[in-house]
């Protein structure tokens, strides 16, 4: 697979947006900058895709500008969404912590600038700064949270629930203010909707439905306009 073109120097911005990564959190201003300094900036465009499912995991990387969804290929051939990661979120970070083949394809759903840390550099670059490790154990103890409280919701909520709760991660990632209600471009079907909630396509279908006739929100193709959060936070509980 060619790789992604490498692009200009970071800018001050890019800089600002990966350091809310999980990864730089609370890490000094120089040990930050001697870490970045050493990342590669790739642009991509819509549709590349940045690995493949079983791919050799050499690198992770850090978005800083775009999307990208994350799938896995199911046994019958069907390709079965996982995720949808944004500004701030680093991807492929499993398998530079725990070596082996990728568990998922990651491929750009618009254009997108990804940072790629590889991971010889990361093993050099934590040898000379052995007290920054505990920051990447914090990032991976965010995306095991996250995992689990996933599984919490797949076992303990009903759709409707795990509906409501979808739109408002999606409005808080990558929602914006717009006449007086929040507009969530996030860019998904709804079979890849009903995928990252673990139902039907029907079920889910119904719950926005339930919803739109409520005046909770307006469904369009690849976003949603959400007029009443407080009611979705409610029924996501």
């Amino acid at each position: 697979m060619p790789e992604a073109p490498q692009g200009s120097a970071h800018t001050p911005r890019e800089e600002q947006l990966l350091r809310s990564s999980p990864l730089f959190g609370g890490m000094d201003s120089a040990s930050a900058r001697s870490l970045i300094a050493q990342m590669i900036r790739r642009e991509y465009s819509k549709g590349q895709t940045i690995f493949n499912e079983g791919d050799e995991g050499h690198a992770m990387y850090i978005i800083v500008k775009g999307k990208v969804k994350l799938a896995r290929t199911a046994r019958d051939g069907r390709e079965n969404l996982l995720g949808l990661q944004g500004v701030g979120d680093m991807v492929g970070e499993l398998s530079v912590f725990d070596p082996g083949p990728r568990l998922s394809r990651a491929h750009v759903v618009e254009e997108s600038v990804l940072y790629e840390l590889p991971k010889e550099t990361l093993d050099a670059w934590l040898d000379e700064h052995l007290d920054m490790s505990r920051h990447l154990l914090r990032a991976l103890a965010q995306r095991i949270r996250r995992t689990t409280n996933t599984m919490a919701d797949l076992v303990f909520s009903d759709v409707p629930g795990r509906v409501a709760k979808a739109i408002l991660d999606l409005g808080h990632r990558f929602g914006r203010m717009e006449r007086g209600h929040v507009t969530v471009r996030h860019g998904l079907t709804q079979e890849e909707l009903a995928q990252l909630v673990g139902a039907s396509r029907e079920t889910v279908n119904k719950a926005l439905a339930d919803f739109a006739s409520r005046g909770w929100i307006d469904v369009h193709i690849g976003s949603v306009e959400v007029y009443e959060p407080d009611r979705l936070r409610a029924r996501s509980r």
